[in-house]
């Protein structure tokens, strides 16, 4: 289990370039209608007949031992899953002001209870992304909801807008810009030391990946990168690009996974939407 903090520095087989999961509700494939696809991934807890059923919605701070299930159109748990990235089931756990972020792989019991233990130690209001391909439905979707740490809660500010981040040494540029329906490339270099990191590793079949969060009602989008590992075309750095659409303006804080010497860091931006005429 890897669990990636970004309170101190600090995953879906690939679709394509243009590939964001706020577009899967709609596919025009699986026969869903258009308002669906216009609705961004992570803001509906039920989806396409699936619901997120979290087992407890408050917890104390601390280690929490968090417990749920994705429950299937005849509200049974699902058991059956398509793998995304190497893995069942991707758990993105966010504070509601975007200033906390964590990526983790929770375990998958025969009745169709997942589990992780995660580390919460601040109050607060948390939102919980499961990004997951139920095998019967056929593609893939992202239900959310909302998870309250007790205590004496102290909200901070998303973060201001940045185009460089820097985590354990190592300092992550991004260029490009945040643009709604077909989107741009956002394109993120990695250098440490002054020096490109050329050497990056696959993190989850992948050189880097992306999650887009907008303030204010954390609309989801999660980007994988232009070309794979081991594709003979794809550099293992330092520049990791994604062709990335947001589902409308605002303000967003975009979380960077990548891997290098054996650990998984999380660099964080906060952008604002570009008007192009």
């Amino acid at each position: 289990m890897n669990v990636h903090t970004h309170h101190t520095n600090h995953t879906a087989h690939h679709h394509g370039p243009a590939d964001t999961h706020a577009g899967h509700a709609g596919h025009a494939a699986t026969g869903h209608t258009a308002h669906a696809a216009d609705v961004p991934g992570g803001l509906q807890i039920t989806q396409d007949g699936y619901t997120l059923d979290l087992g407890e919605t408050v917890v104390h701070p601390g280690d929490v031992d968090l417990r749920f299930r994705i429950l299937g159109p005849d509200g049974r748990p699902v058991t059956d899953y398509t793998p995304i990235h190497d893995r069942d089931l991707h758990l993105i756990v966010v504070q509601r002001e975007l200033t906390g972020f964590r990526h983790v792989h929770p375990e998958l019991a025969d009745d169709g209870t997942w589990s992780v233990r995660l580390n919460l130690p601040e109050a607060g209001a948390y939102r919980v992304f499961t990004d997951v391909s139920p095998t019967l439905l056929g593609h893939t979707i992202t239900l959310g909801a909302d998870l309250a740490v007790a205590g004496t809660y102290d909200p901070q500010p998303t973060p201001k807008q940045n185009r460089t981040a820097v985590v354990d040494g190592y300092e992550v540029t991004l260029d490009g810009d945040l643009v709604t329906g077909a989107g741009d490339l956002l394109t993120l270099t990695v250098r440490k030391d002054g020096r490109p990191v050329t050497d990056l590793q696959p993190y989850l079949a992948a050189f880097g990946h992306l999650v887009v969060l907008r303030a204010g009602d954390l609309a989801y989008v999660h980007v994988h990168p232009k070309g794979e590992p081991g594709d003979g075309i794809t550099a293992s750095g330092p520049d990791i690009t994604f062709h990335t659409a947001v589902p409308g303006t605002g303000n967003y804080r975009l979380f960077l996974d990548f891997k290098h010497g054996d650990i998984v860091r999380t660099a964080a931006f906060t952008l604002t939407t570009a008007h192009r005429h």
